[in-house]
Parts: structure tokens; C-alpha cells; sequence
């Protein structure tokens, strides 16, 4: 078992405005899947991508939305998100505070998998 505070977990800057911090994943010896936090800063987005794998997504703070192709939808606490594989998403932050997601994705060969280029 592992536990650790995700406030301690080092983040890496995705892209200007939005961090992620891998809370689980194989460093921590999870063979299967991968929790990483985002914090999405006001008036910030993740990259509008797709890819092959699905992954889950729970708002802990702030509000948002999420774009696809079927359009935008708004994100509050206690949200949960599904994205299935090769659907196109981003998620953004349209509030005043920071935007927490968790966001759990399945490893690939054993790694995270890597996030592709912008669409």
C-alpha cells in the first residue's frame, strides 16, 4: 500500500496554466492503472486531443467545462466524467479559483501513457 498527499507529489506543467501530478502510477507499483491530479488555473485548458484509451474523470474544485464534438457541457464539484477512447476533449477552467480534476487513465505496456499533440 501507498500513500501519499498529492500536495507533496512534484507536478509538471503540461502546458502554461495546468499541472499534473501522477499520485499512482508505476512509481508507486500500480500495474494497471494510473491517478494523476490536474490543477487547471483560471481561463486555462488542456490541450483539445483525443486518444485511444478511456479514462475517468471527478471535478474536486472549481468549475469548468469540457469540450467534444457534441459541444460544451459545464463541470461543477462532485462531477464525474467519462471519456471513452478516440473521443476529443479538453477540459477548461471558466472560473475564478483553481480547477481540480482527478483523472485516471489505464497504463500502456506498463507506463503512462503520453498525451498527444493538440488537434
Amino acid at each position: 500500500m501507498e500513500i501519499q498527499n498529492y500536495r507533496q507529489v512534484r507536478g509538471k506543467e503540461e502546458v502554461s496554466g495546468v499541472v499534473m501530478r501522477v499520485v499512482a502510477g508505476p512509481d508507486e507499483g500500480a500495474p494497471n492503472f494510473a491517478m494523476r491530479v490536474f490543477e487547471i488555473q483560471p481561463q486555462s485548458s488542456t490541450p483539445y486531443h483525443s486518444h485511444n484509451w478511456e479514462h475517468e474523470v471527478f471535478v474536486l474544485s472549481g468549475r469548468g467545462i469540457v469540450r467534444s464534438t457534441e459541444g460544451e457541457r459545464e463541470l461543477s464539484v462532485g462531477d464525474a466524467i467519462l471519456v471513452t477512447p478516440n473521443e476529443y476533449h479538453c477540459f477548461a477552467n471558466t472560473g475564478d479559483d483553481l480547477l481540480r480534476l482527478i483523472c485516471v487513465v489505464p497504463l500502456v505496456d506498463g507506463k503512462l501513457p503520453g498525451t498527444p499533440p493538440a488537434r
